[in-house]
């Protein structure tokens, strides 16, 4: 008998594949998914010199266009538009005739709401609404935060909605 006829007869006649590793990999990508998975279709990222007021508010976000207050800055979708000083605006930065009146955010809102009036004109799914999502500091001066919203309404946002922290 040959070294092969040998070799050949060791050999198991079904081969068994051990899926057991594999079915841990997927559990642990399932969890990953689940854990990670938002159902919330707004994207809303904090800053780290920025601390939402909390709330027991249930409401859930809604996709606008996002106004960002923090100490130092005014952003509009993320975009720096107006600096500010330990939650203060410059006199530089407001308007000589109205005092509740930032003609930089007005530039950026009104290019914003002409973005989506123009989009809407080519999508009818899409309507202007004048709505803005406020993320603003919790330890912010009420005065700066009636500017803003003035300046906002101005601009054509009229439906105003705060962001804020939800407590469990």
């Amino acid at each position: 008998m040959s070294f092969a006829k040998k070799y050949h007869k060791k050999l198991p006649t079904a081969f068994k594949i051990q899926i057991t590793s594999m079915v841990d990999m997927f559990v642990i990508l399932l969890v990953f998914l689940i854990k990670s998975y938002s159902t919330s279709p707004v994207q809303i990222d904090a800053s780290k010199d920025l601390r939402l007021p909390s709330s027991i508010s249930s409401t859930a976000p809604v996709d606008v266009l996002k106004l960002m207050v923090s100490k130092n800055n005014i952003f509009v979708e993320g975009h720096k538009v107006v600096d500010l000083n330990s939650g203060t605006i410059d006199k530089k930065d407001l308007d000589r005739e109205d005092p509740n009146y930032i003609p930089e955010l007005f530039k950026a809102l009104d290019a914003e709401a002409k973005k989506a009036q123009a989009i809407s004109k080519v999508n009818d799914e899409v309507a202007f609404e004048g709505k803005v999502l406020v993320q603003a500091d919790k330890d912010l001066n009420y005065e700066i935060l009636q500017k803003i919203l003035h300046t906002s309404a101005v601009a054509g946002y009229s439906d105003i909605k705060i962001a804020v922290m939800v407590n469990d």
